[in-house]
């Protein structure tokens, strides 16, 4: 495969029918499942061919249906030659269960989540997460999709027979080097391909059919229509259903977004269509339009030439002559889940964070510089925000930089308040994970932080461009509660102290047996030291910050010893 041959096929004009059937990734509907990881090779169609990663495949993965109140088993066999991770982008379970980049899988290891789906009908999806490799392993072929239904879902009269009237569509753009492998970081995305499948064709039924939208793209944003700017109607976002069907004739749908339209077939038996991507729409300062930055100033390496940015193209080509399922439907419904409406108001919250999103460098190199939240890049040790349970937050996102950029947060579902002080449009007042936010613009959400604390794993937040990711835009929160905070739970010390206190250089400990290990909290509960004590027994703390810390003690057996407060001094 030459990469001038992928860029001739792009300028050239799409067919109406293309060329390759578009590829199904398997089902598995149940609370149980095995996703094992490992190395392959894919044809993506048209004589393109390239060392690939998957997952039950050599790309891709299958799509999992559960439905709200399983108790999943999800095991994640990693069969790579490097340690990776597995994220459920989307879903809100516990942050041990959450597949960030704490939750490493190594070579040969099998990792095993186990938690009751509480989330609410929707498109959910997974993929690896480890930190500086996100991008490289999602563009090498691992995601998938997650469905969940639940009881409004399925009591709606809705297209539900998977591969027939039902589809996962994933869209996604890769780069290429010289020698044809995948590659990672880069700009050069020269392959569109849907399902893992170039020039990609769908058969469908004469009936109301229902596609599931995942941009799994590392950066481009598309702008979803239709041929001859027929309707479609949207019927839910990142997190669950609208209160009612939106007919669009455009949909913009950035890295990480997922949404869930309906087509009505009915009544174009033998004829045919397309889903295009109308990137002449987009403004400037958007991956995926003809400038990537503000101005004509400030270029972006291996941007261009690409015929993608900026100019119209298919995305797959839908021909209306597939057989109609016997649980077919013949119309779309209006009304869908009228309680899915935000249920919070602007008072309800007890707190307001304020993030912005910055370049590393200013002037026309900006975009290639790299790009931080609230000035510093991700640190693996550092806590960003430590948010009380059940706390109800408005989250204000800045962009300060020249490009758009997807705001992705884990753990939760929100609501988008405002864009810019006006209230969103009616595509976005459903739940949501990510929110795009265009060059020197804002954007306001609120959420509530309910179910899961741990003082230990944080969950993250983060730009979805993957290149981005990777490059450190990103930040981690605890969620802890405070009715477990062990300033109150503390046991008395039996006959051991500590000295001195306040403490500044080393907290030293008297009277403790052998083999002690010695954990450290803040005030919240954060762990931030764990040590089994040497002869001297102490413990350095010259890192922490000022500040009220408890010191509790554990014998060889793990038996609590007691608890200590004490100050650090500066």
């Amino acid at each position: 495969m030459k990469l001038t041959a992928l860029l001739a096929g792009l300028v050239a004009a799409c067919p109406l029918i293309a060329q390759n059937p578009m590829l199904l990734p398997a089902a598995i509907e149940g609370p149980e499942a095995v996703l094992t990881l490992a190395p392959g090779e894919h044809d993506f169609g048209s004589g393109i061919v390239a060392a690939s990663l998957g997952a039950n495949g050599p790309i891709l993965g299958p799509t999992l249906i559960v439905e709200q109140g399983d108790a999943v088993s999800w095991s994640v066999v990693n069969g790579l030659t490097e340690s990776t991770t597995m994220h459920w982008h989307g879903m809100h379970v516990s942050p041990a269960n959450d597949g960030g980049p704490h939750s490493i899988i190594d070579p040969g290891e099998t990792w095993n989540p186990q938690f009751t789906v509480l989330d609410e009908a929707g498109t959910y999806w997974y993929h690896p997460h480890l930190h500086m490799m996100t991008d490289m392993h999602v563009s090498k072929g691992i995601a998938g999709q997650i469905w969940v239904r639940d009881a409004e879902e399925l009591a709606l009269p809705l297209p539900r027979t998977y591969g027939e009237d039902e589809f996962p569509i994933v869209l996604q753009t890769k780069a290429f080097n010289a020698a044809g492998d995948i590659i990672a970081h880069s700009n050069s995305d020269t392959l569109l391909c849907v399902n893992a499948t170039y020039d990609a064709h769908l058969s469908v039924p004469a009936s109301v059919v229902r596609l599931h939208l995942l941009n799994g793209s590392s950066q481009r944003v598309f702008y979803v229509g239709r041929s001859g700017d027929a309707p479609f109607h949207l019927m839910a976002t990142d997190g669950g259903l609208l209160t009612e069907a939106v007919e669009l004739t455009r949909l913009r749908l950035a890295p990480g977004e997922r949404a869930e339209v309906l087509v009505d077939c009915s009544d174009l038996a033998g004829e045919s269509f397309a889903f295009m991507s109308y990137a002449s729409e987009l403004p400037n300062a958007v991956y995926g339009a003809s400038q990537p930055g503000m101005g004509a100033g400030q270029t972006l390496t291996g941007y261009n030439p690409n015929p993608m940015n900026g100019g119209d193209f298919e995305l797959f080509s839908v021909s209306v002559d597939a057989p109609t399922p016997a649980a077919a439907v013949f119309e779309i419904p209006t009304t869908l889940d009228p309680s899915n409406e935000n249920p919070f108001a602007f008072s309800d919250a007890s707190l307001q964070r304020n993030l912005f999103m910055n370049p590393l460098s200013m002037g026309p190199n900006a975009l290639n510089g790299g790009f931080i939240i609230n000035g510093a890049p991700f640190d693996m040790e550092v806590i960003n925000y430590t948010i009380p349970l059940d706390n109800i937050e408005v989250w204000n996102i800045t962009n300060s930089s020249p490009i758009g950029h997807p705001f992705h947060i884990h753990d939760v579902q929100f609501y988008i308040l405002e864009r810019n002080g006006v209230a969103p449009p009616v595509e976005e007042r459903g739940r949501k994970d990510v929110v795009f936010i265009p060059a020197m613009q804002s954007a306001k959400f609120i959420c509530q932080f309910s179910d899961f604390a741990d003082p230990e794993i944080p969950y993250m937040y983060h730009c979805h461009m993957l290149v981005h990711e990777d490059q450190g835009m990103m930040g981690q929160f605890l969620v802890v509660d405070p009715a477990a905070n062990d300033v109150a739970n503390a046991q008395a010390p039996q006959g051991w102290t500590v000295y001195p206190n306040p403490a500044t250089d080393m907290l030293r400990f008297a009277d403790l047996p052998e083999y002690t290990t010695v954990e450290i909290r803040d005030l919240s509960g954060r762990l931030v030291a764990r040590e089994r004590l040497a002869a001297e027994q102490a413990v350095g703390v010259q890192s922490l910050a000022p500040g009220v810390y408890l010191a509790a003690a554990f014998d060889v057996h793990g038996v609590n010893l007691g608890t200590v407060r004490w100050t650090k001094s500066r």
